[in-house]
């Protein structure tokens, strides 16, 4: 799969490229991802990417011109179209079954942006799709994209040590992941399920369903109110 990200700040996602499954994915090219710097596309000496709304206002809006360049030098890189995808709070929510869905697209292109949002017209004129990961706001869609790019890779083929972890992810079933317990059998007075040590798999697997469908009521009803065959 390939990825790429338009941003402001590409320095952020240094770190988390770096380590843990999206670094082994990168490394094995089960994913690339590109960075590229809208700043690069400017006309001005001033870098200038931002300016103040039509119709007066607060804050500052991201200009098309900046971030149309940067998506045209981003596409001529690559011979797949790809999946182009705004990431603001007014998009579609974030959630497993989206990132299994993007999980199958062979190219995303994720723009991320700053300030109080994008000038409508980047929007019509990429045919972008929105997405949101919450209904909060945070400083820049950075973050999100770090979010989307985790959510989507650990689901590719190999990405993951045990086939099965993704499978069982909270969510992915939709129902929260069942308790998970590991050594030692006794901490502070705290036991491990007898079901967990007998040995009996089928009993073992009733047990788990149980416990996520408890979970799932105790914590997130909404999720079986939305999957009433639950």
């Amino acid at each position: 799969m390939q990825i790429d990200v338009l941003t402001l700040f590409p320095e952020m996602f240094d770190s988390p490229l770096s380590h843990s499954i999206l670094r082994r994915a990168l490394d094995r090219g089960i994913v690339d991802v590109a960075l590229f710097n809208i700043r690069d596309f400017t006309a001005d000496s001033y870098k200038k990417v931002d300016d103040k709304p039509y119709g007066g206002g607060p804050g500052m809006v991201m200009m098309p011109g900046p971030l149309f360049d940067c998506y045209e030098h981003a596409q001529k890189q690559h011979p797949d179209k790809g999946r182009t995808i705004l990431l603001t709070p007014q998009g579609r929510k974030f959630d497993q079954a989206l990132a299994k869905e993007l999980s199958s697209e062979n190219r995303l292109i994720l723009i991320a942006g700053r300030y109080e949002g994008f000038d409508e017209r980047i929007r019509i004129g990429l045919d972008a799709e929105q997405i949101s990961i919450g209904d909060y706001v945070i400083s820049g869609g950075e973050l999100a994209a770090m979010v989307i790019i985790d959510a989507v890779v650990r689901l590719l083929p190999n990405a993951l040590g045990d086939r099965g972890s993704a499978a069982e992810d909270s969510f992915s079933q939709g129902l929260l992941e069942y308790p998970q317990y590991t050594r030692p059998e006794v901490f502070r007075g705290m036991k491990v399920p007898d079901i967990l040590l007998s040995g009996d798999h089928a009993k073992i697997a009733k047990w788990r369903k149980e416990q996520s469908l408890h979970r799932t009521m105790e914590n997130r009803p909404d999720l079986l109110e939305d999957n009433p065959e639950r």
